[in-house]
């Protein structure tokens, strides 16, 4: 048998029904007999609640319930919202205020839920918000990310949510003093709102004593556990599927406040309800990314060489603590804290504050492009004022290749590396620049180039299963615990399924996002899918080949020692028996052998995997409006063996393209109010085809020692390396207009103004 997948760029198979209109998505299946929810929110950011009057509403035409924090508490709910808490530097946790699925007294961002009506109609249901009289008594609004200011929680004096470090404060200091040279650089990132292709929705339905709840989200399990748990209800009366998914970039990883009443509103009225939200009702409230200032400070030796490295960070939570958030800027920008370079000494301190702003979590790569962002623009820098070649001043500090496996400062394992090959690679790419810099000029333009070499670590539970099940029709079934938002899991698994042993790819059918037909599974997150769902399909594909040796031996006439399974059929000296696991399969079924006729195995990763490369961004910048264009863009990337290379290329420019996104156009504004200015695409900007560049992709594969398949994840790679190759260009592009501070985003109004007049204040 064959140890690896052979890397075939297959076509995704599930695009003939996504093209052609043929998804199942949560609109596409509503009950006949369905009842419909709407959310009445929060129309101010801060204020507490005087008065709820609902009468009205509950007599309007079709209304068939209305629900409150009240009446969730009444039917059973624990109404509290699970989320992380990292802790303080001083050993103590950090806040934990209370969030309710529905807003108690007191209201904290807008949008927050408030109330929901159920209807027979959605129209019949957002008539009836319009009949509710809430009577609120308004509150200062917190808009800056620092002490101070109205208290938002009372568990969080200064409205300061935690105080984390990592690392030796100590010791970095003392290196600090004896440095040679010290480069420092305040660098912000923007927040901005995921926007997936189909918002958040979700339907609940009782039959026979159990829930089945659908949503759109990233992993069934973890939503099941949440709705037993808040419910009152045993596991095994939760029932949780998932149909197609348009897009979930991490958003939809988490359980929200919506579907709580959703599913407790369907119990009351033993009807199934039904709950999508529309486009700036999504805007509003699903999760945001990213949002956080940092002060970064690389120290180095005579020979510039990096002996300390040091980060102070303020980040934004939102009004309440989501279900990740106070991990991401945390233990999640930490491990990956140190990039590509080999630095010991470090000290990062991040401070979380909460604000009368929509929650913050994960957003494509959750902490790691945070980290790699701020390391890439202080090295960019120092490149400057050291006056070293920025390609020159990340060789002369890598992790040398005979130093993996290393342990980083901040106690992850890369296993292994050749970043100085991928380096070259790009650059020998990306020659010319400085012939094109000065065609441009000639023209009055201003090109940039900026350089990226980023590295991720693969997140989430390392443990995953597996199930293969032969069917009376031919087919196959292979059941996985992962969920695809689009990245073409139902291809890239059954051809790794079908290159393992011999079964036709279209002959395997991939199940997934049900709850009954996989009892465990760790969801879709992190750029874990492909790595640890393949692990499992291996430890499948073994479990198979062990229970039908011993039966195919005895059809043989030989010891089961002398059964082999090779070339994708069984064989054994002096037997001209040679099935396929299909053939093999109809044999035990007309043996009467069920048993041999479905096999599950779960497997946990040695370890994770590390993906990393180098992103070269061009930007061409028109002073006289600011309009910044991608021109050019080239990756080399080290994804270990691929399983699929055009899948992997896909997620690449996906990736990129959202960091593309993020660095020119996407940005979410509040007034000081709080009101969200950028709650439609007339307002917040989505990067457009004509904004996106062709990309140049290269693999140079360093295949990892972590998993037997020699892979690494690349689901967020893209963006991980993009924003701080399109900052480092356009920074490049305006050094000699006298800018020192460029930050995100890079829209036309700004770098027009830093053309004119220098840096500018961040919008």
């Amino acid at each position: 048998m064959e140890k690896f997948g052979k890397s075939q760029p297959v076509k995704r198979v599930e695009d003939v029904r996504f093209l052609t209109g043929q998804g199942h998505y949560m609109d596409d299946d509503v009950p006949g007999d369905a009842l419909f929810a709407a959310f009445l929110r929060s129309p101010v950011a801060h204020a507490r609640i005087v008065a709820l009057d609902l009468e009205a509403a509950r007599e309007a035409e079709g209304v068939r319930l209305v629900l409150t924090h009240d009446d969730l508490r009444a039917a059973g709910v624990d109404t509290v919202m699970s989320a992380t808490v990292v802790p303080n530097r001083d050993g103590s946790k950090g806040a934990a205020p209370e969030r309710h699925m529905l807003a108690r007294d007191r209201v904290r961002f807008v949008g927050e839920p408030v109330a929901v009506v159920i209807a027979d109609t959605m129209e019949q249901a957002r008539d009836a918000l319009e009949l509710i009289d809430l009577e609120t008594e308004d509150l200062p609004a917190k808009m800056d990310v620092a002490p101070g200011g109205e208290t938002i929680h009372p568990e969080a004096p200064d409205n300061r949510a935690f105080d984390w470090g990592v690392g030796d404060e100590e010791a970095t200091r003392v290196a600090f003093e004896a440095a040679a040279h010290v480069v420092s650089l305040s660098v912000h990132d923007n927040r901005v709102i995921a926007n997936s292709l189909e918002p958040r929705g979700c339907r609940a339905e009782w039959r026979d004593g159990r829930l089945h709840f659908a949503y759109g989200g990233q992993g069934v399990w973890g939503m099941k556990a949440q709705l037993a748990e808040k419910l009152g209800l045993e596991p095994d009366a939760v029932h949780v599927t998932t149909p197609d998914v348009g897009g979930g970039f991490g958003m939809k990883a988490m359980p929200y406040p919506e579907y709580f009443p959703v599913a407790v509103a369907a119990r009351i009225t033993g009807r199934p309800v039904h709950w999508m939200s529309d486009r700036t009702e999504a805007m509003l409230t699903d999760n945001h990314g990213r949002d956080l200032t940092s002060v970064a400070e690389l120290a180095f030796d005579a020979e510039c060489r990096i002996t300390a490295y040091r980060v102070r960070t303020r980040c934004n939570l939102g009004a309440y603590n989501s279900h990740f958030g106070q991990a991401i800027q945390t233990n999640l920008f930490s491990r990956v804290l140190t990039g590509v370079y080999d630095i010991q000494t470090v000290w990062l301190q991040v401070e979380g504050f909460y604000t009368n702003t929509t929650q913050v979590d994960a957003y494509r790569g959750a902490g790691r492009p945070e980290a790699i962002y701020v390391l890439e623009r202080v090295m960019d820098r120092a490149a400057r004022e050291l006056g070293v070649d920025p390609w020159e001043l990340r060789r002369r500090n890598f992790i040398r290749p005979e130093a993996f496996p290393y342990r980083s400062a901040t106690g992850e394992t890369y296993d292994v590396g050749a970043f100085d090959r991928i380096l070259s690679r790009v650059q020998e790419q990306t020659a010319g620049f400085a012939e094109r810099k000065a065609a441009d000029a000639a023209r009055g333009l201003l090109r940039g180039q900026g350089l990226c070499y980023y590295i991720e670590s693969i997140l989430g539970d390392p443990t995953e299963g597996a199930k293969v099940e032969f069917c009376e029709d031919g087919t196959v079934n292979l059941y996985v615990g992962t969920q695809s938002n689009g990245q073409g899991h139902e291809t890239v698994y059954a051809r790794f399924l079908s290159d393992q042993t011999g079964i036709p790819a279209e002959m395997i059918r991939v199940v997934q996002g049900d709850s009954d037909r996989m009892a465990q599974g760790g969801g879709t997150g992190g750029s874990r899918s492909v790595t640890t769902q393949s692990h499992a399909t291996l430890a499948t594909v073994d479990s198979m080949v062990a229970a039908f040796t011993p039966y195919l031996a005895d059809k043989m006439g030989v010891e089961a020692s002398d059964v082999s399974f090779d070339h994708e059929t069984f064989r054994a000296p002096g037997s001209n028996l040679t099935p396929t696991l299909l053939e093999a399969a109809e044999m035990a079924r007309a043996d009467g052998r069920s048993d041999l006729l479905r096999h599950e195995a779960r497997a946990r990763l040695p370890g994770r995997s590390y993906p990393n490369g180098a992103h070269v961004a061009e930007i061409v910048i028109d002073p006289e409006t600011g309009f910044t264009h991608v021109n050019r863009y080239t990756v080399v990337d080290d994804f270990g063996n691929l399983i699929n290379p055009m899948l992997a290329e896909g997620q690449v420019h996906g990736g990129v393209a959202q960091g593309i996104g993020q660095a020119l156009c996407e940005h979410v504004v509040h007034d000081e109010d709080g009101q969200l200015l950028t709650a439609s695409f007339m307002d917040y900007a989505l990067p457009r085809a004509a904004e996106i560049p062709m990309f140049e992709f290269t693999s140079v594969p360093v295949p990892s020692t972590a998993n037997p398949m020699g892979m690494k994840g690349c689901g967020e790679a893209g963006t991980v390396g993009a924003l701080a190759a399109v900052a480092n260009a356009v920074q490049d592009a305006l050094w000699g207009c006298g800018v020192r501070q460029a930050d995100m985003p890079f829209t036309p109004r700004k770098v027009w103004e830093m053309v004119q007049h220098g840096s500018v204040e961040a919008e």
